[in-house]
């Protein structure tokens, strides 16, 4: 289960695109009026008019599903899903429609919603994409659903124009990626293939702040292929294979001239890699026996592996926490 947040600055062409798509199924709905697409969109429309200098009352969340979970997902689970999702995320009190599509072969509805309340109040939009990976863990772990194992499970002959694209993408970036030793090597072979890496620059300095991917006039972002291919992330791989190759070059019988141990003093690099690897062995035993305990937690729980999208959350969680500590710094200096 994996939540897209979005928002928008009108109904019409949401509510057109969600409603108007083949094969679209409406599974729920509160607060509009049903007689037409025409309808469904007056109906927001006049309800947003409480707050009118909201630039984005349109909220528009798309929920997929695993694949593997396709015969549980009946639209009476589908809807019974979404209701615990919107409670999570404290979308409640509004209008909406709920529907679900056929497209593309991966279980999926699109929950449209109304920002502005049915009392006028703006439903908060405060760290939502923290909330949505948080709530879809939950709703996960409570049902048992599949974890993601990757794009390999996609069944990619039933997709159609970009996201066949990003597939194709996905599929040339890794390839050319496992075969990589640095930058270089990367950039060559993703030529090869006709694709062109694309940098994004902080401001006017030479800082890369993020990487696109292009193939022909299509375009997507390296993180939005796969969290692994953040700039950063192919950066630290690449580094860590040159590091790598560059240690196994290095002759391995010349003398040191650093002289032996006497009693005392610190441990060599060898003795401290073999401690330091003693002791992360131990750490990693310890870890899977907890993720095996908590998993066996309550009844019905599925064991799961690593999901890196737990571990991208905590990541954001504790960046954000470590922004909230410094600016406290700051504002306890500046009272002193």
């Amino acid at each position: 289960m994996i939540g897209k947040v979005m928002k928008r600055a009108a109904f019409n062409g949401c509510v057109r695109y969600v409603m108007n798509k083949e094969e679209a199924k409406l599974l729920s709905f509160d607060g509009v009026l049903l007689g037409s697409v025409e309808s469904i969109v007056q109906s927001f429309h006049t309800q947003r008019l409480m707050k009118p200098k909201i630039k984005h009352p349109v909220g528009h969340i798309s929920l997929s599903y695993s694949i593997e979970d396709k015969d549980r997902l009946s639209d009476g689970a589908m809807i019974k899903l979404v209701k615990e999702y919107m409670e999570g995320m404290n979308i409640k009190d509004t209008q909406y429609i709920l529907v679900r599509h056929f497209d593309n072969g991966i279980p999926h509805v699109h929950l449209v919603y109304n920002r502005i309340d049915n009392n006028g109040k703006v439903i908060s939009d405060k760290n939502d994409r923290y909330r949505n990976e948080a709530v879809c863990k939950k709703l996960k772990d409570k049902y048992g659903l599949t974890y993601g194992k990757g794009k390999e499970k996609v069944k990619q002959h039933k997709l159609r124009g970009k996201d066949k694209t990003k597939y194709q993408l996905y599929h040339a970036v890794k390839g050319a990626l496992d075969k990589s030793a640095n930058w270089n090597d990367f950039n060559r072979l993703l030529k090869e293939k006709g694709i062109e890496i694309v940098f994004k620059y902080k401001g006017q300095t030479s800082e890369v702040q993020g990487i696109s991917f292009t193939a022909g006039t299509v375009s997507f972002k390296g993180s939005d292929l796969d969290r692994s291919f953040s700039y950063s992330k192919i950066d630290k791989l690449l580094q860590e294979r040159q590091l790598k190759q560059k240690e196994q070059q290095r002759p391995t019988n010349q003398p040191s001239s650093r002289p032996s141990n006497q009693s005392g003093d610190k441990p060599s690099n060898e003795r401290s890699n073999q401690i330091s690897n003693q002791s992360s062995q131990e750490a990693d035993k310890n870890n899977a026996a907890l993720l095996s305990e908590s998993d066996s937690w309550g009844t019905g729980f599925i064991t799961h592996n690593y999901d890196p999208e737990e571990d991208e959350f905590a990541r954001r969680m504790r960046y954000e926490q470590e922004k909230i500590n410094n600016k406290n710094k700051r504002k306890r200096g500046r009272s002193r």
